[in-house]
């Protein structure tokens, strides 16, 4: 299968689902991981240009570990906007390329506004691919299916109860790789703020597999809307 990860910024698909993506991987699926904003306010002392050059490196050595494909679609942090023509055109002509069987990306409802408007924006990308007359100028025939959406957790789990799960347990090890990558990130908050991201992101995998039986898991609701739905199961 191809399966299509859209994050707002470089690292939140690695914290959500970088677990799943690195089975995925492994099973033989195409794994393509898009992060929309370029992260370069995420930081109080770095500026801004030399952070958006760091953070895009950092998500490519992150893809680099599971062997997935890494795009960015270059939206400053705080301004991106579902209701953007632009960003929409961007993720449809990704979809239409990467033809995916099915999408992950935030819940509609997280901690804050960019991965919300992410949320909404893949929503409304995934039916403009599939209509023949959208952006005809790119030149990228269509998807020919309104690809099946996946939420992935919320940071820290808060309000997200999970319909899906998946096993990481083979994997917990290299997502913490692929957080790890992230090092302007997992210093910054350590050095300044007191917290061991990487035993955060460890122990929010270690209670989404106590929900499930395993000892480490990720957890997944499905967008329940027409004509996303199937019979089949798609997660690994």
């Amino acid at each position: 299968m191809n399966v299509l990860a859209v994050g707002c910024h470089p690292d939140d698909l690695e914290i959500g689902c970088g677990g799943t993506l690195a089975k995925l991987s492994a099973e033989g699926h195409k794994v393509t991981m898009v992060h929309v904003a370029n992260g370069n306010k995420g930081h109080k002392v770095i500026p801004t240009e030399e952070l958006r050059l760091m953070r895009k490196q950092e998500a490519i050595a992150a893809g680099k570990l599971i062997g997935a494909e890494v795009i960015s679609l270059d939206v400053p942090d705080l301004s991106v906007k579902s209701d953007s023509d632009e960003l929409v055109q961007k993720l449809v002509q990704v979809i239409r390329r990467v033809k995916p069987d099915y999408m992950i990306t935030h819940p509609p409802e997280d901690y804050m506004k960019d991965h919300m408007e992410v949320s909404r924006a893949v929503f409304d990308a995934s039916f403009a691919a599939t209509v023949p007359y959208y952006d005809e100028a790119s030149g990228i025939a269509e998807h020919h299916k309104v690809a099946p959406i996946y939420y992935m957790d919320t940071l820290a789990g808060v309000g997200f109860l999970p319909t899906e799960y998946v096993d990481i347990s083979d994997y917990i090890e290299l997502k913490i790789q692929m957080n790890d990558s992230h090092q302007s990130q997992i210093k910054w908050l350590y050095e300044h703020d007191g917290i061991d991201f990487l035993d955060f992101v460890r122990t929010v995998s270690k209670f989404r597999g106590l929900q499930c039986g395993k000892p480490y898991a990720e957890g997944f609701t499905q967008c329940q809307a027409w004509p996303r739905l199937t019979t089949v199961r798609l997660l690994p």
